[in-house]
């Protein structure tokens, strides 16, 4: 509860804060009346016949009253945790409040001692005079206690000496009406101070229960103030990245929809910024060098747009996104684009190294801000593709190619589940006899709008959309049952062994050591049937990777190196245990035949090769030349269009039943 909080001491202190400002007030306003009195009680007396003795009585009470009122206006030290009214006269180094209500009420006290000497100006209440006297004390008396409500001490301290002073003169004058008006000013006496303690009380328990509301309203405005403030900063959090202050993802989307949404007809720019060596910086100099770089980029941005009105924000790790309204010719996307890839080696030259920027732009159509961001992320990966540190702008062939990925990956798992993704196989042949020595199974996907799609695009459309596994089992699968249609037709290609590519991707994210070995176990399959092709850094890439290398190669499977010599591991990948087979990359083999530099490689490669009891296969042979030459080099095994396009199952069984045909033709014809 709220009222819990409110600290009783503190509370204490207010209230007694609050009785001394009162009780100042009201003897201050007393103070004229009770001087209007004295005067009047004088004029009495000098009318008497006691002009000495009222002119003294006189003095006195002026002076006391003097008094009391200097005393009311001191300042007095507030209490801890209290804040009086900024018409009090408050000092850290004046007397306390305790003491200030004690002195009030001697002073009090001492007027009313002033007050008890009236007796001497009527003979104790004998002379004429003593009806008036009697009735100003008595109202005097109860004025005081009207006026003192908020300090019982200081009422009681002034009528006590004064109306006690009453009954004993009326007791001394003896008889029996004086005696029972004694008496009955000694009840008005008890009744006075009564009322005074009543109304003391009172205040108290009302100054207690306003300041304790006073302090809960402050609580609450103060909660109120603390909950805007996290609601605001909540808000920010929410919207804005905690490193850099740009907008975040979210928060960018959100302002770029509102700027395109409010100026209709104005056409928008947008741009997609991703650094160019910024893995470098935190490899060379740490993360924390690495976030910093990142805060000097987001200011970087900020002064090189701070007169576009362009709305900036952090797209995600070393990405940026910059949303701004065309006006005129000079601030085209493209000039923007090249004027920020021209100064950032300027924002962050002091760390050591110059980072460059790829950026992707896209310009707003009818398009909305979401398809206006995919559209910037394809001509950034374009950019970044094409030689970073460059800007690209998404157009149609983009749009086309976007289009493309998109359906891939929409369609891909439906094509797996309905087995429209197929296997064409290419053999793998010896160059002397030209034997076939083993098949290589290659994905093949005719996309009923986009017709035949790239292997390399499926398999990326595979990893984005999570069906990589999938698909690898399907490939696997359908290298089986290949292996199993040649075995049931009795085909002369029955014990060549089949090749599939995996990527580094499915190598390193997938279990693939138990999905090939897990098929190959459900169909029947001899795992020593079976070949993985894998590029060469994965041979060396990390410890979970090598032992499913391990466990593949130990079961039975030979691990077959592609595109062997592009890589910067070529000689490293060798030394691997389960390599049984390197292809010698289609760039050394074109033109081999005239090309002395590519020769001498090739011819490292097959002696390498030798030594290590590992299979060389030279890929891309296209012409008679490059096969002679080949043969020349000691080369065993050859792939290429020269000796046997990819085709699917069917094709190669009747390719491979003709050549077995025409052995026997030829004898026929020489027996003849």
């Amino acid at each position: 509860m709220l009222t819990a909080s409110v600290d009783g001491e503190v509370l204490s202190r207010t209230v007694r804060t609050d009785q001394l400002v009162a009780i100042r007030r009201s003897v201050l306003r007393a103070i004229p009346i009770n001087v209007v009195l004295s005067c009047a009680a004088a004029l009495i007396a000098v009318n008497a016949g006691r002009a000495f003795e009222g002119l003294c009585w006189l003095l006195l009470s002026l002076m006391v009253n003097g008094l009391r009122r200097f005393i009311c206006r001191w300042p007095f030290a507030p209490l801890p945790g209290t804040m009086p009214d900024s018409s009090v006269a408050t000092s850290p180094s004046a007397r306390p409040v305790e003491w200030h209500l004690r002195l009030t009420a001697a002073l009090a006290a001492v007027s009313g001692c002033v007050w008890a000497l009236i007796p001497l100006l009527c003979d104790g209440y004998s002379s004429p005079q003593a009806v008036f006297y009697l009735t100003v004390v008595c109202g005097i008396c109860a004025g005081a206690v009207t006026y003192g409500i908020a300090y019982a001490l200081v009422p009681i301290g002034f009528i006590t000496p004064a109306l006690l002073s009453v009954a004993g003169c009326l007791v001394y004058a003896g008889g029996f009406d004086n005696l029972c008006l004694a008496a009955l000013v000694l009840l008005y006496l008890g009744a006075l101070a009564r009322g005074a303690l009543h109304s003391d009380k009172a205040f108290r328990e009302g100054s207690r229960i306003s300041n304790e509301a006073t302090a809960m309203a402050a609580q609450l405005r103060l909660a109120h103030a603390l909950s805007l403030d996290a609601t605001q900063q909540l808000a920010f959090r929410a919207s804005h990245d905690s490193l850099t202050g740009l907008l975040n993802r979210e928060g960018f989307t959100e302002a770029a929809t509102l700027r395109i949404a409010t100026t209709d007809g104005r056409r928008h720019g947008l741009l997609l910024l991703d650094l160019d060596g910024f893995k470098a910086v935190n490899d060379a100099f740490g993360h924390k060098a690495g976030d910093r770089v990142l805060q000097d980029v987001a200011r970087w941005l900020q002064r090189e747009t701070a007169d576009m009105q362009a709305i900036l924000g952090r797209w995600g790790g070393d990405e940026f996104a910059l949303l701004y309204s065309l006006r005129d010719e000079r601030q085209t996307p493209t000039a923007i684009a090249q004027g920020l890839i021209r100064s950032v080696s300027f924002a962050t030259a002091h760390y050591g190294g110059h980072l460059g920027v790829s950026i992707g732009i896209s310009v707003s159509g009818e398009a909305e801000i979401a398809d206006m961001i995919s559209f910037a992320d394809e001509a950034l990966n374009e950019a970044k593709r094409i030689g970073r540190n460059r800007c690209q702008v998404f157009d149609k062939a983009l749009n086309q190619r976007l289009a493309t990925r998109r359906d891939v990956e929409r369609d891909l798992l439906r094509a797996i589940e309905a087995r429209d993704i197929g296997v064409w196989f290419q053999p793998i042949m010896t160059s002397e006899g030209c034997e076939v020595h083993s098949l290589e199974a290659l994905m093949r996907w005719n996309h009923p709008r986009h017709g035949q799609i790239a292997p390399e695009e499926v398999i990326y459309a595979a990893a984005s959309t999570g069906v990589a596994e999938p698909l690898l089992r399907h490939l696997v699968d359908e290298a089986c049952l290949a292996m199993r249609q040649l075995e049931a037709a009795g085909s002369s290609l029955a014990a060549a062994p089949v090749a599939i590519n995996v990527s580094p991707r499915e190598m390193a994210q997938l279990a693939v050591d138990d999905i090939v070995l897990g098929m190959l176990k459900e169909r029947g399959i001899a795992p020593r049937r079976l070949q993985i092709e894998i590029t060469e850094e994965v041979a060396l890439d990390t410890h979970a990777t090598r032992g499913r290398l391990s466990t593949l190669s130990a079961a039975g499977v030979a691990i077959v190196v592609d595109d062997f010599g592009v890589g910067y591991s070529s000689l490293a990948s060798l030394r691997s245990e389960h390599v049984r087979q390197v292809k010698i990359d289609r760039s050394f083999i074109l033109g081999l035949s005239s090309s002395p530099g590519n020769a001498v490689l090739v011819d490292a490669i097959v002696q390498l090769g030798r030594s290590l009891n590992i299979q060389v296969v030279a890929e891309g042979v296209e012409t008679q030349e490059e096969l002679d030459a080949l043969r020349a080099l000691g080369c065993k095994l050859v792939q290429g269009y020269h000796l046997a396009r990819p085709a699917p199952l069917p094709e190669l069984m009747a390719w491979a039943a003709s050549r077995a045909a025409l052995p026997a033709l030829s004898a026929l014809a020489k027996g003849a």
